[in-house]
């Protein structure tokens, strides 16, 4: 009887596809891991966002926040009211919101219920009690079909 000595053709070709599903695998499991990442980095964008408005809305205790309109005042060059500052704060705070998540959206308001609302046109702020809300939405597949929702209620 011959002794072969070895590998045939047929053992190199399968463990060949074996390798080859084994790094689909993890090909498959970089990619959910960047998206998860990506999310992650949303949602801590939108929080770092949101404690931001909080504590300008605590510097200027007097101006009103409550769904106020932005406005395009120099608050740093020029001398500004604190209703004026408001309308700044709001500005830059829904400017860096355009710009650090996609399709980012915000309100501030007074809102007893501050779980509900679904986006800046529809927020469902009812403007009762002294605790203001901090709602911000996003699209976290770019596509506009998976909108996330961050909502913070604080003491100012």
């Amino acid at each position: 009887m011959k002794t072969t000595n070895g590998f045939t053709l047929i053992e190199v070709l399968i463990a060949v596809v074996i390798l080859a599903l084994g790094l689909l695998g993890l090909a498959g499991l970089q990619s959910t891991s960047l998206r998860n990442n990506q999310s992650a980095y949303f949602r801590s964008q939108a929080t770092l966002l949101a404690y931001d408005i909080a504590d300008r809305v605590r510097a200027n205790a007097v101006g009103n926040y409550d769904n106020q309109a932005e406005t395009n005042n120099d608050c740093l060059a020029n001398t500004c009211t604190p209703a004026q500052m408001a309308g700044y704060d709001l500005k830059q705070w829904n400017d860096q919101l355009r710009s650090q998540l996609p399709s980012g959206e915000g309100v501030v308001c007074k809102d007893k219920t501050p779980g509900d609302g679904n986006s800046k046109s529809a927020h469902n702020c009812d403007g009762i009690g002294d605790a203001y809300a901090v709602k911000i939405w996003w699209d976290d597949d770019h596509d506009g079909a998976a909108t996330q929702r961050f909502v913070m209620s604080f003491q100012p």
